[in-house]
C-alpha cells in the first residue's frame, strides 16, 4: 500500500511537470512570435514586411496583417505589389469583421484601379461589407440602401461576373428588408388606431397606415408581402369610415366598400376574405341609409 501511494504521487508529480513544461514552451513560442512580429514591424525593408504580411494573411492572422499593410499601402502604391497590397488589406479587414473599414478599402481599390486585377471582386465585396452590417428591419436602413446600391453597381459594371447570382439574391433579400420595415410602420399606425398623440400635423393613424401601405405596394409591386399591405389598407379604410364625422362618412364607406371588393378580386382565397365580406355588408347598410351607427 505504501509503495502504491508513492507511485501514484510520483505519477501526479510527473503529470504536473509535463503541464508546466508545456506552458513554458507555449509562452516561449508566443514570446518568440511577438518578438519576431515586432522586428518585422520596425523593419525598413518594405518587401520583407510585405511578404510577412502575406504570410500572416494566409495563416488567418488578420490583425497582424492589417498592422503591416496599413503602412505598406502608400509605400507599395505604383509598384507591382500596389494593387495586391490594397486589396489584401481590404480583405483582411473584411475577414476581421470590420465591415465599415473593409467597405472603404474596397471602394478605394476600385476607384484607384477600375481596370485592376481585383476590380470585380472589390466591387462585389463592397456590397458584401455593407450587407454584413445591415440592421434588423425595425432600425434605420441607411446601410441596407448602401448595400443595395453597391450590389446594383456591381451588376451594372460586371453583368457576367461569377458572383452575379449571389449579388442578385442579396438584392432581393435586402429589398425584402426594406419592405418589412414599411410593413412594420404600417402595422404600427394601424395598431395606434384612434390615438392622436402622434398626429401633431393633422390626419389620423388610419390615414397614415393607408398612405404607407399604398406607397410600399407602388415601390415594391412584386413583393411577397403585398397581401399583408392590402389587408391593412382595407381594414384602415373601414375603420376610417366608422370613425368619420357625418359629413365624410358616406364617401368613406363607399371607398371602403370598393376596397373590400378589390381585395376579394385580387385575393379570393385569402384568410381575410370573411372579414372583407362582413365589411361590405356593413358598408352597404350605411350607404343605403339603413343604419347611422356601426352594428359590426
Amino acid at each position: 500500500m505504501f509503495f502504491r501511494r508513492i507511485a501514484v504521487t510520483l505519477q501526479l508529480v510527473m503529470m504536473n511537470m509535463k503541464k508546466i513544461v508545456a506552458s513554458l514552451c507555449l509562452a516561449a513560442l508566443l514570446t518568440g512570435c511577438a518578438q519576431e512580429f515586432t522586428k518585422v514591424y520596425k523593419s525598413t525593408d518594405s518587401d520583407y514586411k510585405y511578404e510577412y504580411a502575406k504570410e500572416c494573411f494566409a495563416n488567418g492572422k488578420y490583425a497582424k496583417a492589417i498592422s503591416l499593410l496599413e503602412g505598406l499601402v502608400t509605400i507599395q502604391k505604383g509598384t507591382d505589389n500596389g494593387q495586391e497590397c490594397l486589396y489584401m488589406l481590404a480583405m483582411a479587414e473584411y475577414c476581421n469583421r470590420d465591415w465599415q473599414t473593409a467597405s472603404e478599402y474596397f471602394k478605394k481599390y476600385y476607384s484607384s484601379y477600375p481596370k485592376g486585377k481585383y476590380a470585380e471582386m472589390a466591387s462585389f465585396f463592397t456590397g458584401e461589407s455593407y450587407y454584413q452590417s445591415t440592421p434588423e428591419p425595425r432600425l434605420d436602413q441607411t446601410g441596407t440602401i448602401l448595400a443595395i446600391n453597391a450590389y446594383q453597381e456591381f451588376l451594372d459594371l460586371f453583368p457576367d461576373a461569377k458572383n452575379k447570382d449571389l449579388a442578385q439574391e442579396r438584392l432581393f433579400e435586402l429589398q425584402d428588408k426594406l419592405v418589412k420595415k414599411e410593413l412594420l410602420s404600417a402595422q404600427l399606425y394601424y395598431n395606434l388606431g384612434t390615438y392622436f398623440g402622434n398626429c401633431t400635423s393633422g390626419g389620423s393613424n388610419y390615414e397614415a397606415c393607408i398612405v404607407t401601405a399604398q406607397n410600399a405596394i407602388k415601390d415594391y409591386p412584386y413583393t411577397k408581402m403585398r397581401e399583408e399591405f392590402a389587408v391593412l389598407i382595407m381594414k384602415s379604410k373601414y375603420e376610417l369610415a366608422r370613425q368619420s364625422v357625418l359629413a365624410k362618412r358616406l364617401e368613406r364607406y363607399r371607398d371602403a366598400e370598393d376596397e373590400c371588393y378589390g381585395f376579394i378580386n385580387e385575393y379570393p382565397d385569402s384568410k381575410e376574405r370573411a372579414n372583407a365580406e362582413k365589411y361590405i355588408e356593413v358598408c352597404k347598410k350605411h350607404i343605403s341609409g339603413q343604419v347611422e351607427e356601426d352594428d359590426y
